[in-house]
């Protein structure tokens, strides 16, 4: 079983390019289905949710290729309309795939996804606005079916801004003759980066970004090229990672506005920032403030998907920090693992308070899910001696190679492959 070694205690220097947006590309790929043609996608990070996705849409009769950072989806071909239990089992977002693939086929039939463990995320939502849409709804314990032959334009009220939600309503919608109305949208940066690669193939869609989406359906999409945004939360990720070590870090292809919810709290932390053309230095010269309340919410307010790797930063700060998360009601698992190194931190599923340390020290600890792997990382990468991180599958699905980005700035990381000896034995 792979794992990450860490000899950790060593500031972070240098600059470093972030990758193409998770949260983007994934809905993105569902997009092509709705394409009947080739699409050429750039700065496509190498995840294994990406590598789940090209296996969906492989099933489903696309021809997909990937060099480079270049997806190239051709989707003429694709005939069939079920996506099966062993490929949504590995990606809850997988999701997303109904609308696309009830639109562009006029039928699909969607096993319930897995994913991470970090609350229920029910689904209910995205069913209720496809049904609002006119498409058919049939749900079994293990699948969901949707048909499209009913469905027509219509104003959708989301209960919730649910990013995945809005997301399928847009997929559902553009091929709908009509307009459709989304209110109460999510306004997240991935929701415009999916807006303009449907626009750039010739969807009318207005809005995204903001609360009120508008899509004026079209016949057909032709072909297009689109480059995926930036990853705004492997940003927050590498500007705790500076937090904890102390260091001097230049990120570079930053899409600042997407990251300007987190800045707040970096500064109140004590980094120094200096902003460019599409660059972002963060500097730490001395251990990190303590933050009298960060609380999580939809955007533009505080990531959800930044509180777990902020957490281990602040575990080494001067006074006390509270966390609340207001999203996910199970996002604190590892705050658990995070005592492992010696942190001091009480919490609860909803609110976390962490008490400053001087120091940390090494430890085993265990991926909890995608965002909670990369806290413990970051809390290996500021403890003293050696620690092992296990359970790194994780972390791959939204970080492209996390260990080689992290020693490419003078972390001493590696990741260590099929190693014989046991893992320690979790708590």
């Amino acid at each position: 079983m792979s794992y990450i070694e860490i000899h950790g205690n060593k500031p972070l220097d240098g600059s470093i390019k972030l990758h193409g947006a998770k949260n983007s590309v994934l809905p993105i790929l569902a997009a092509t289905l709705l394409v009947k043609g080739e699409c050429v996608i750039k700065n496509a990070p190498h995840l294994s949710d990406v590598g789940v996705c090209i296996e969906i849409l492989n099933h489903l009769g696309a021809d997909c290729t990937f060099i480079d950072g270049t997806l190239i989806v051709n989707t003429k071909n694709v005939t069939r309309t079920d996506i099966p239990k062993e490929l949504t089992a590995k990606m809850r977002s997988s999701i997303v795939f109904l609308g696309a693939l009830a639109a562009s086929q006029g039928r699909a039939q969607v096993s319930l996804p897995g994913g991470c463990r970090i609350g229920e995320r029910p689904i209910d939502m995205h069913l209720c606005a496809l049904s609002a849409l006119g498409y058919e709804i049939k749900v079994s314990e293990s699948y969901v079916k949707c048909l499209r032959q009913n469905a027509r334009a219509n104003a959708v009220t989301l209960s919730f801004p649910s990013v995945g939600a809005t997301e399928n309503v847009i997929l559902a919608s553009v091929l709908l003759k009509g307009r459709t109305t989304i209110c109460n949208a999510a306004r997240e940066p991935e929701i415009k980066d999916l807006a303009d690669f449907l626009v750039s193939a010739g969807a009318i869609i207005h809005g995204a970004g903001s609360s009120v989406i508008t899509i004026d359906g079209v016949n057909s999409l032709h072909s297009t090229e689109h480059k995926v945004i930036s990853d705004r939360i492997l940003a927050s990720t590498l500007m705790s990672a500076v937090a904890i070590t102390g260091g001097d870090v230049l990120l570079r292809e930053i899409d600042l506005p997407s990251v300007r919810p987190v800045l707040g709290v970096f500064k109140r932390m004590g980094a120094e920032l200096v902003s460019g053309n599409k660059t972002l230095r963060v500097k730490f010269k001395t251990r990190p403030r303590g933050v009298e309340l960060i609380k999580t919410n939809v955007y533009p307010g505080f990531p959800t998907d930044s509180q777990a790797p902020v957490m281990a930063a602040l575990c080494i700060a001067k006074g006390t920090s509270v966390i609340v998360e207001n999203i996910f009601e199970n996002r604190m698992m590892h705050a658990k693992e995070l005592l492992r190194f010696g942190a001091d931190i009480v919490s609860d599923n909803k609110t976390a308070l962490v008490y400053g340390k001087p120091e940390l020290h090494g430890a085993d600890a265990y991926c909890t899910d995608l965002r909670g792997g990369a806290a413990v990382v970051i809390a290996g990468l500021g403890a003293k001696g050696v620690s092992r991180i296990y359970n790194i599958n994780h972390i791959d699905r939204g970080y492209e190679k996390l260990e080689n980005q992290l020693a490419a700035l003078g972390a001493d990381i590696r990741r260590i492959e099929n190693e014989k000896e046991n893992q320690p034995k979790t708590e």
